[in-house]
């Protein structure tokens, strides 16, 4: 397998093809103070982090009655244990790049096409808007096998197939 390293892991990764954004990849040693929120306020799925000292207060609310209209699902991966590459794919299905995803790391899959193999044994959380529509939720498709996928500086991604991996601190 050629899985390009990350220099060395970015907490923030961005993963955007044609300018698209296909996913957020929050790192488990991401610790900007206060509030962060990663997703422009049109996304269906929002994802942000927080992070407060001892004693600061939360003020209690609740939600209020909101309609919004859901046309794709997104999906949020909390990674509790173990190992787990995600492979990319555009929505034509070609497949763009991978990254290996580790204890502590959280991912929104945001748009285009994903597949993963366990790297190691995994434990990890899902969530993801409902309700759930059953087969009509997602057209499944053949993917790449291991050997043949790439980082995003591997250089083996073609051109018009340009993956773009933007980090931040």
């Amino acid at each position: 397998m050629v899985l390009a390293k990350e220099k060395p892991l970015e907490p923030l990764v961005r993963v955007e093809h044609d300018g698209q954004m296909l996913a957020l990849i929050v790192r488990n040693d991401f610790r900007d103070p206060g509030i962060t929120f990663f997703t422009d306020n049109e996304l269906s799925q929002q994802m942000g982090f927080m992070r407060h000292p001892a004693g600061k207060v939360i003020e209690p609310h609740v939600h209020n009655h909101i309609s919004r209209s859901v046309n794709y699902t997104q999906e949020a991966l909390f990674i509790r244990r173990g190992k787990i590459r995600v492979d990319f794919y555009s929505d034509a299905q070609v497949y763009l790049v991978s990254h290996v995803l580790q204890s502590g790391d959280v991912i929104l899959l945001i748009s285009g096409g994903h597949g993963f193999e366990i790297l190691e044994e995994v434990e990890m959380i899902e969530v993801k808007q409902g309700p759930y529509a059953g087969d009509r939720d997602k057209t499944r498709f053949t993917g790449v096998s291991a050997d043949k996928t790439c980082g995003p500086s591997s250089g083996q991604a073609d051109a018009e197939m340009s993956v773009a991996v933007t980090a931040r601190r």
